[in-house]
């Protein structure tokens, strides 16, 4: 037995014979003639060292070995298909894939809107969302290991190039028929003495609104704190307390049970799309940065509707 010396052509067309049942039918598959064939399977016999087909009155029938080395034969064509799919896929816009990261905040507040966007004119794309908070969500950018990233960082971290997206003010939520909801603008002030729910310690948000009410010397009953802004607003529609949270979770929870108010004081929020800069670009990575640029305004526009009371 001599496999070195074994080809691509006689596998080749050895399947065909399996799968066409003859040599003439297999001739016909591959564009060939039939002595052409036999001459090549003859010698895909020879190198083995033993047969695969028995002749009989004219026919041909595989041997067990040949039955057994036919399904060896199938499993690796099979993974040769997958990898032609695959290619044919890469070619084809529609058909990309794209991984985003983002805070958690925004896989339930911006990303729903701007994926439906995206999939309505791309419905065969595949997106891959993955929420994180800061600071492994920029360690993971600069990394190269998604194709986009949101983040709340006013600069690109090394690695990336940024793309601002949105620059609005927090925002005051309340429980509906809460006594504050008389006032359409709420002062550091009116928060004195009301059960608060925090953002946790090391937020930079909580980090400013502290220092804004402390500054003001406001006191309030601050009894609950999570890492979460959507977990904040709805413990404030429990009427578990007020909060102020940043403006894209407060709409997406807004409706029964939680209603918005602006603040005085303005406490920036701003969000940036990061691009890798050494990851290979995918063709619909321009595509949803224009989609979330798109649903981005419209939640302005629905953030300044909200808040006009």
């Amino acid at each position: 037995m001599n496999p070195a010396a074994i080809s691509h052509r006689h596998i080749e067309v050895f399947r065909a014979v399996m799968t066409a049942g003859s040599v003439t039918a297999a001739a016909s598959l591959l564009h060939s003639s039939q002595p052409t064939l036999s001459r090549e399977l003859a010698r895909l016999e020879y190198l083995l060292g033993y047969a695969l087909f028995e002749r009989l009155n004219g026919r041909l029938k595989p041997t067990a070995r040949a039955l057994s080395l036919f399904e060896e034969v199938q499993r690796s064509y099979q993974g040769l298909d997958r990898i032609c799919s695959r290619a044919a896929q890469l070619g084809r816009a529609e058909q990309a894939q794209l991984s985003v990261l983002c805070l958690p905040a925004l896989s339930h507040g911006l990303l729903p809107g701007a994926c439906a966007r995206l999939l309505q004119r791309y419905p065969a794309a595949q997106l891959s969302i993955t929420p994180q908070e800061s600071p492994l969500l920029e360690e993971w950018m600069s990394a190269q290991r998604y194709d986009l990233g949101l983040s709340e960082q006013t600069h690109a971290v090394p690695g990336t190039a940024r793309v601002p997206l949105l620059s609005l003010d927090e925002v005051c939520v309340l429980p509906t028929g809460h006594a504050l909801l008389s006032k359409k603008l709420l002062k550091p002030r009116d928060f004195e003495g009301q059960d608060f729910i925090n953002l946790a310690a090391d937020d930079p948000y909580r980090l400013q609104l502290d220092a804004l009410f402390a500054e003001q010397g406001v006191q309030r009953r601050a009894r609950l704190e999570t890492h979460s802004a959507i977990a904040v607003c709805a413990m404030v529609k429990a009427g578990l307390g007020l909060a102020i949270v940043n403006p894209v979770t407060a709409l997406a929870m807004a409706g029964e049970g939680l209603a918005l108010r602006r603040l005085s004081v303005s406490v920036p929020f701003q969000l940036s799309a990061l691009l890798p800069q050494f990851r290979p670009a995918q063709a619909l990575t321009q595509v949803l940065l224009a989609d979330l640029q798109a649903q981005v305004q419209q939640i302005s526009l629905e953030l300044k509707s909200a808040l006009q009371v």
